[in-house]
């Protein structure tokens, strides 16, 4: 693994794209795997910068985006209970379920919190003794320490009014998920740099060696991008399918292990449904059950909830990197942050999102919403 930590001005974003066009030779497309970096590419214009022979597409990057819609019922109807304190971040209040978010429930009389961080709804559980307090654990890798943490510091302090409803996805199995596809025709990936801060970059190094593709772990900034596009391309050039680190001001090989352990201590390996996609095996986290009594999906018993995705949304193909949000019918007509179809246009991270408030303008031949995609 190598970084070569010199470039940050505009000057040095143009001198990358520069170089990424003297050593591309034959087309590639890239796949980055963050809604941090979609935004960036999307804001910045980033794609617009690199030679035709390089396609960037956007991949299943934004935790909120695959939250399964049943989850956002399980939610819901959890919320609903007078009394419940249902305490979440920000970004998960309007993404839509079946028939309404979670800011439509607060309004109809739910007791729905903001939160900053899964220790304030600790809190709120010591604080209400006589609530239940029920945090909506979301995320990658990344949020998984500080909810697990929660959970046992709920644990430590007999806090049995305290649980989380559990939502975690695993990035590794959704690469390996995209790549078993048939319709797969990505040659590499960025993969999610804050991610990686967690869990290093161990579990990257078989699947590059599998799919003989390679993948880069990126940062966020326009620079960190097109340096991570260029290590990309330099492998591809070569026929190589390594795993290199474009991030190592943040991530090591190793990862944290206070923060994996403390995830293994709570948490352990199961299936999970992403939203749009569809089940993917060994993808997800649930509590241990040593830690049963902190499920709220089992204190609640909404396991058996289900729900059907919108026909007009193709938010799926487009985590998939099938299609890109402007080439969907509902784009900025029918789905707007306003009256989202679906957690894409709605997620802080999402790449209809960014589709919409930086590149609003419907792509040529826009494809109808329940069409198969294709590779754009």
């Amino acid at each position: 693994m190598r970084f070569v930590d010199e470039y940050r001005s505009s000057a040095d974003a143009q001198r990358l794209a520069a170089r990424i066009a003297d050593v591309v030779r034959s087309d590639w497309t890239i796949m980055e795997v963050c809604g941090g970096q979609t935004h960036s590419i999307v804001r910045f214009g980033l794609d617009q910068m690199l030679p035709e022979q390089i396609t960037l597409v956007h991949g299943p990057g934004c935790p909120v985006c695959v939250t399964p819609l049943e989850m956002i019922d399980r939610a819901i109807a959890i919320a609903s209970r007078p009394e419940v304190i249902f305490c979440s971040f920000g970004d998960m209040l309007r993404v839509p379920g079946s028939s309404q978010d979670l800011m439509s429930a607060k309004a109809s009389g739910a007791d729905v919190r903001m939160v900053y961080s899964p220790l304030d709804a600790v809190e709120l559980a010591r604080a209400n003794p006589d609530r239940e307090v029920v945090f909506f654990a979301v995320g990658f890798e990344t949020t998984a320490p500080a909810n697990a943490g929660a959970v046992e510091m709920a644990r430590v302090q007999n806090l049995r009014n305290f649980s989380v409803l559990v939502s975690h996805v695993l990035v590794p199995p959704a690469i390996t998920a995209i790549l078993s596809s048939p319709d797969c025709r990505v040659n590499g990936f960025l993969a999610a740099g804050h991610v990686c801060t967690i869990t290093g970059c161990l579990e990257y190094e078989p699947i590059a060696a599998q799919y003989r593709v390679p993948i880069v772990v990126t940062g966020f900034e326009p620079v960190d991008i097109l340096q991570g596009v260029l290590m990309c391309v330099e492998q591809l050039e070569r026929r190589r399918h390594t795993v290199e680190n474009q991030y190592a001001r943040s991530v090591r090989r190793e990862g944290n292990p206070a923060a994996m352990a403390m995830i293994g201590k709570v948490m352990e390996v199961t299936d999970r449904t992403w939203r749009g996609i569809g089940a993917i095996p060994m993808s997800g986290l649930r509590l241990r059950d040593a830690y049963a009594d902190f499920d709220a999906e089992r204190k609640f018993d909404v396991g058996s909830i289900t729900a059907q995705e919108s026909p007009d949304c193709i938010s799926g193909l487009v985590l998939q990197g099938l299609r890109r949000p402007n080439q969907c019918a509902a784009f900025g007509t029918m789905c707007t942050p306003e009256h989202p179809l679906g957690a894409t246009m709605v997620s802080s991270e999402g790449a209809c999102a960014a589709y919409y408030r930086y590149r609003r303008t419907p792509a040529a031949g826009a494809a109808q919403p329940t069409h198969a995609g294709h590779q754009p």
